[in-house]
């Protein structure tokens, strides 16, 4: 196999999670070429792996087939003459492209009932607490359906140029002197999976007289500055950046960072990736299978009964899951990691 090309996960934190995948598949064929079709908000991310040689953006909307579209793209990758493809999304409409280019080798799993839009099928794992980590289902790609996995894969990891990080700072007037505190109050999937903005401004309240020249920002996509906002709202000594970054520049402001506080979400899988001191909030979703991969996280999660429940809104009405892990004990654990930092 000497060219594939990434069908890529619409997620930014699910595509970090392919990462071991791309790294193992270099390791099983040394020369090979991998490629990447993203949507354009996951893109960014995967032009700072090393393991992809070029990346595809496409403005391809969810839940919509534009078959115009995916043609269109099919027909130009078909003079870059692909041994296989990869297709990690599970629905019909991501199989499209490479049988639309005449790909031979189509990998993926079962996914929507994708018979002969995908010719290497893997069995799809039940939706359960006993499900494999994400990072092992998309690794299992590299290898026959049914083979075996190694027990240590590789696991995510970007870097960022110093000057990218330096640029960032300077122009969102940040410095290096003093630390700097990144919340990711944001979760594109749905409100189960946020805990409450008056917590996150509580916890900007407690870290106040604690370390009173710490600087303290809010960051995520447009659709989070209303979040940010309330935040600081409740807590003005917080810096609303929510919307005001490209992807980019979120991605070295928390490579700045002293410490990330952040929901289950893609920004808290970069965070991860780039190794920074991690507070990851979990309350619908399940750090089994989708943890931070990083010995500098630490994961906060209650295990109530009724979680994990996998749902973009509180089933109950209540979001206990969330509303119960109090800013105070965070504080805790935050205060340990800048100490530790220090």
């Amino acid at each position: 196999m000497q060219r594939a090309l990434i069908i890529a996960p619409n997620w930014i934190g699910d595509a970090l999670m392919a990462q071991p995948l791309f790294i193992l598949l270099k390791k099983l064929h040394p020369r090979i070429i991998l490629d990447a079709i993203a949507p354009n908000w996951v893109a960014p991310i995967l032009e700072q792996m090393p393991e992809i040689n070029h990346v595809y953006p496409t403005q391809l909307a969810h839940k919509k087939l534009q078959l115009r579209q995916r043609w269109q793209l099919a027909q130009t990758l078909r003079a870059a003459d692909y041994d296989a493809a990869f297709i990690l999304p599970n629905s019909a409409k991501s199989a499209l492209i490479p049988w639309l280019a005449q790909i031979r080798l189509r990998i993926g799993y079962h996914g929507e009932h994708r018979y002969g839009l995908i010719n290497v099928r893997h069995p799809n794992p039940r939706k359960n607490a006993q499900r494999p980590p994400m990072v092992r289902h998309y690794a299992a790609l590299a290898y026959a359906p049914h083979a075996g996995l190694p027990a240590e894969l590789p696991v995510p990891r970007i870097t960022l140029d110093q000057p990218k990080a330096a640029q960032a700072l300077q122009r969102f007037r940040l410095t290096v002197q003093a630390p700097l505190i990144a919340f990711c109050p944001g979760a594109e999937y749905g409100a189960a999976k946020r805990w409450p903005v008056e917590h996150f401004a509580t916890l900007a309240q407690l870290i106040a007289p604690a370390f009173p020249y710490a600087q303290i920002i809010t960051l995520g996509a447009a659709q989070d500055a209303l979040l940010g906002a309330r935040i600081t709202e409740q807590a003005p000594q917080v810096r609303n950046l929510c919307g005001q970054t490209t992807l980019n520049e979120a991605c070295a402001l928390i490579a700045s960072a002293s410490v990330v506080v952040s929901n289950d979400s893609g920004l808290m899988h970069i965070a991860a990736a780039l190794r920074r001191p991690l507070l990851a909030l979990y309350g619908s979703s399940d750090p089994r299978h989708t943890p931070p991969l990083t010995d500098r996280a630490r994961v906060q999660w209650l295990q109530l009964e009724c979680s994990p429940c996998f749902a973009r809104e509180c089933p109950l009405g209540h979001l206990n899951c969330l509303r119960q892990l109090k800013p105070e004990h965070v504080f805790e654990q935050l205060r340990e990691m800048l100490l530790t930092e220090s």
